[in-house]
């Protein structure tokens, strides 16, 4: 990466941060514009490679860009609208934290001069910000508007990575700066641990006579898929995902067992509890929203943790050996030493060959997701990505199209509804020429509908599927959890959770915004929909009735 600065000469700061911006390599700026950002977005007109893409409330413009940094590896660039845009796009931010996505925030504020004021739209931005970002700082010189962008986009992408937020004022912008414009500077941690630690986990799992894989996010950002296998193969480890929404291992693989689950960790410890060693890869154990207090782990059981983010490292429970290592070289070193100290290494063909799955037919009576997914994944390109925010519907869903290949599955993540949408359309942005289709709930997708309108603005032909079963049926679910624990006789669900009057007619919402639709309640119709859906240049909707 070239670090000669680009120019150095006295420059207005609102011109000065598109240099930077160029200098990182972005592209593009997804948000929604507001009055005190207006300086420094009519320099964009004289920006080159520099595209603004307009959503039409900020949560979508966090969507679209957390979407894009994941399908591109990052980072991505947002622009909110002071306060009050970031207040809007916080639960969207607080998934982009949840989920370690590299985002450089930016917002404008009316200025440091009127500090004392506490005029119309003030706000404490760090504040409001820090709380769902891995840093928040506001500039308040122009001498430093291109270092504190420097180390925000460091910040950002350097493992564990995660959102970061700049406030910039108007009149520190409008100030000259002399800063040069060089590219930011990312560390690498491709780190390995010490020697003798290393040989402490190989003995460690080696000798287990039950031990589980617990794997998350942290293996794909590492890009050590592979690894991971030959690890879990070479113990003969049944593999659980934790806060697994990307690919960290083909779901086809005879070791993969599914995930542990988000909700209650009675699911994990049953998951956990007959294991002797257990080895945990990129992920915090156990992100349930009601987790057990007490140790899921079976009493003695050997406990190997691998991760570079260290918070997350016997942050509940202790654990044998902790690694603060990148997963991918940690691994491989791993593998070495269990097949070369004595263990027993499986041959191959124990676990056979995961190109050999078939896709399972549905039933006669199975479920319309279960049927258009089908349809889906038969005449779908090798290229497909899916968004997946199906909630409910995710498990048919993955049986007919299992995640198989690296950067092609992203799921949503951190517990805030709305990413279907925006999430597929940042997705598409990133990769042009992969078919992408981002499937969400009903619910979920009234979060964000606004994002379509973009889709249709920008021609991003990603297609979207809606599984309407007219409810917010997570939550009839988890109620029936909540009332089995407290003796509670089962009874009708809150009305709240009911979407079905007055009815949602998604088809006719989707072409209001500018997008193709149209809705399939019968599986009859979805042959036609499905190619109908492949064989659009344009963003196009389908309303899945799957109750």
């Amino acid at each position: 990466m070239n670090a000669t600065p680009t120019n150095g000469a006295p420059r207005p700061g609102k011109q000065a941060i598109f240099e930077q911006f160029a200098a990182d390599g972005f592209t593009r700026m997804f948000g929604n514009p507001g009055t005190v950002e207006q300086g420094f977005l009519d320099e964009l007109r004289n920006a080159t490679g520099m595209e603004y893409v307009l959503a039409l409330q900020e949560a979508v413009a966090v969507g679209i860009a957390d979407g894009y940094a994941r399908a591109s590896g990052g980072p991505a660039l947002v622009q909110l609208h002071t306060g009050v845009g970031l207040g809007n796009g916080v639960g969207m931010l607080y998934q982009a934290m949840r989920g370690h996505s590299p985002l450089v925030v930016i917002a404008g504020d009316a200025g440091v001069r009127y500090d004392a004021m506490d005029g119309q739209m003030a706000a404490d931005l760090v504040g409001m910000a820090r709380p769902v970002t891995k840093w928040a700082t506001r500039v308040t010189h122009p001498d430093s508007v291109l270092r504190v962008l420097r180390r925000a986009v460091k910040t950002a992408m350097t493992p564990p990575r995660g959102p970061v937020f700049v406030a910039l004022p108007m009149d520190v912008l409008d100030d000259d700066t002399a800063e040069p414009a060089v590219p930011s500077t990312l560390p690498s941690r491709a780190v390995l641990p010490v020697p003798a630690e290393l040989t402490r986990a190989a003995a460690l799992l080696r000798d287990a006579e039950n031990p589980i894989v617990l794997m998350g996010d942290g293996v794909s950002v590492s890009g050590a898929q592979a690894e991971l296998a030959r690890v879990a193969e070479l113990l003969g480890a049944p593999v659980w995902g934790v806060n697994s929404s990307e690919l960290n291992m083909d779901t086809t693989h005879p070791l993969y067992r599914g995930e542990t689950g988000h909700m209650f960790g009675e699911v994990s410890a049953r998951i956990v509890g007959d294991a002797d060693a257990v080895l945990i890869v990129g992920t915090a154990v156990f992100p349930e929203v009601f987790p057990l207090r007490d140790s899921p782990f079976r009493q003695g059981s050997r406990i190997v943790h691998i991760d570079l983010d260290d918070y997350e490292i016997a942050k509940n429970f202790p654990v044998d050996v902790a690694l603060v290592a990148d997963p991918k070289p940690t691994l491989r070193a791993l593998a070495d030493r269990i097949s070369g100290r004595g263990r027993r290494v499986p041959a191959p063909s124990r676990y056979g060959d995961s190109a050999e799955w078939t896709r399972p037919e549905p039933g006669p009576d199975g479920r319309l997701i279960e049927h258009f997914a089908a349809e889906l994944g038969e005449h779908a390109p090798e290229s497909l990505i899916v968004f997946e925010e199906a909630l409910t519907c995710s498990p048919p869903l993955l049986r007919q199209i299992p995640p198989r290949r690296t950067g092609q599955f992203f799921q949503t993540r951190g517990g805030s509804l709305g990413i279907g949408l925006p999430g597929a359309i940042g997705a598409k942005f990133a990769r042009p020429d992969a078919e992408v289709v981002g499937f969400a709930g009903d619910g979920g997708s009234m979060y964000t509908p606004q994002a379509l309108w973009t889709a249709a603005r920008y021609g991003v032909a990603a297609k979207f599927v809606i599984c309407n079963n007219h409810r917010y049926k997570l939550l009839d679910l988890n109620i029936e959890q909540y009332w089995h624990e407290r003796g509670i006789d089962r009874h009708e669900p809150p009305d709240g959770f009911d979407l079905s009057h007055p009815e949602i007619d998604f088809a006719a919402l989707a072409r209001s915004l500018g997008v193709e639709a149209l809705r399939v309640d019968k599986p009859a119709q979805v042959q036609d929909a499905v190619r109908r859906m492949l064989a659009a240049r344009a963003p196009f909707l389908i309303d899945l009735v799957t109750e």
